[in-house]
Order: structure tokens, then C-alpha cells, then sequence
């Protein structure tokens, strides 16, 4: 495991690295890396089975938000194969992926911005989000958990597994660059784009409090990966 020290001199070095590099439009940049991508995302393994084996057996309609290929979804599957899934994803090609490897599976895919799609009021056992969230700054990210709240039945759950900032500084720094390359960008304002803006563990739980969830259980993997399970419980 590297230091906060190390890992925020190699971040910086990164970032300068790539300075010149332009943003690119969120669908175009993993319509780029389909061929790569289950490969590149395989460090991941540990946190996709753990993602998985927290999710409630007892839950039937969920709703993954940023389902690209379906990682999480072939462990949830093997552990359940009667789940209904829902996936809303920007880009078609990961979606044709998906149902290429789950075309027996009670699957419906949905390419869409999950921003705008509705996701219903009391419809969902649980929302999951895995490794997408992180894209987005917390004045768009906290609508969404309250819209992700409401369509849950009462005890329903959210399971966000998400890359987490190691500290303020890295979530500060980060997002001044990601502005700062925004406004350089020719890419249009409505128009979603890949870059890395995580927030802190303290202030992603404390945008899902803010709207109402219970924060039950936090897990940090030693992959990187941080999984959050949020509770709509009853008053």
C-alpha cells in the first residue's frame, strides 16, 4: 500500500504528464477501449465479488446506473441468476456487450444519461453504481441521490463502489484541473466528459445523508475501491 505521500507525487506527476491531453466525450472515450476494457478494469476482480456478495439476496428489481459491460453484474448474476436488472448506460457498444454475455438473463438496457432517465418513485430493492459516479462534480451528484432515494421501496438500498479521493487535497486538486481543462475544452457544456473528480469518503457520505440514506456499511478494498452501502430506512 503507498503512502499518502507517495501516491499524491505520483498523481501530480501524472497530471502534469498529461496536461496537454484534451477531454474527451464520455460515450467516444470507452467506445475507444471496448476491446481493452474488461481486461484493464480485471484489477478490479476482488472488489467486483465483494460488490456482489453484499447485495441482499432477498433483493429482485435493481437498477445499475453505469452498467457498461456488466462487471459487477456477471458476479451478481452467478450468485442469482434470477435477478431483474435494469442498466442505464451512455455508451451502446458496452451495452451491446453486456447483452451479448447475458442474453438469458432478465436484463433490460436502457442508453441513456442516467441524469435524465427516470428511474421511477418506490420502484427499485436496490440501486448500484460501480466505478462511475466519480465522474461528476457533488452539485450534480447530490440531485441524483436524492432522485435514486425515492425510487427505492422503503428499506431499499444503494451499493455505490466507487474510487474515493485519499484526502481533500486530492479531491481539490483534481477538480481544479478537470474545470480548468473544461473551460478549454471544445466539448459542450451539456455534454458529459471523462475525467477523474472524486470526492473524499467524508463528503460522499455526507451527500447521501443530506438527502435522507443511512450510511451502513463502508468497505475500502485493497485494489482501491471503496463500496458504500446506504439504507432508505423507515422513520
Amino acid at each position: 500500500m503507498k503512502s499518502k505521500e507517495t501516491y499524491m507525487q505520483e498523481l501530480k506527476q501524472w497530471l502534469k504528464d498529461t496536461s496537454d491531453s484534451p477531454l474527451e466525450e464520455m460515450s467516444d472515450f470507452f467506445t475507444k477501449r471496448l476491446d481493452g476494457y474488461e481486461e484493464h478494469m480485471s484489477d478490479l476482480e476482488k472488489s467486483y465479488q465483494m460488490f456482489a456478495d453484499i447485495l441482499p439476496l432477498k433483493c429482485r428489481k435493481v437498477l445499475d446506473l453505469g452498467c457498461g459491460t456488466g462487471l459487477e453484474l456477471d458476479k451478481i448474476w452467478q450468485k442469482n441468476p434470477d435477478i431483474e436488472v435494469t442498466g442505464v448506460d451512455l455508451c451502446q457498444s458496452m451495452l451491446n456487450k453486456l447483452q451479448e454475455k447475458h442474453s438469458d438473463k432478465p436484463l433490460t438496457t436502457i442508453c441513456q444519461d442516467y441524469f435524465q432517465y427516470d428511474f421511477g418513485n418506490g420502484k427499485w430493492d436496490a440501486v448500484i453504481s460501480f466505478e462511475s459516479l466519480h465522474h461528476f462534480l457533488p452539485e450534480r451528484k447530490i440531485d441524483l441521490y436524492r432522485k435514486i432515494f425515492h425510487s427505492l421501496k422503503d428499506g431499499g438500498i444503494f451499493i455505490l463502489g466507487d474510487y474515493i479521493a485519499c484526502c481533500d487535497e486530492e479531491e481539490e486538486l483534481l477538480r481544479g484541473v478537470y474545470l480548468k481543462k473544461r473551460t478549454l475544452s471544445p466539448i459542450a457544456e451539456n455534454c458529459f466528459v471523462h475525467f477523474d473528480i472524486p470526492l473524499t469518503l467524508d463528503h460522499e457520505k455526507d451527500l447521501l445523508q443530506n438527502v435522507g440514506f443511512t450510511i451502513e456499511e463502508v468497505l475500502r478494498n485493497p485494489d482501491n475501491a471503496t463500496i458504500i452501502t446506504a439504507a432508505k430506512t423507515l422513520p
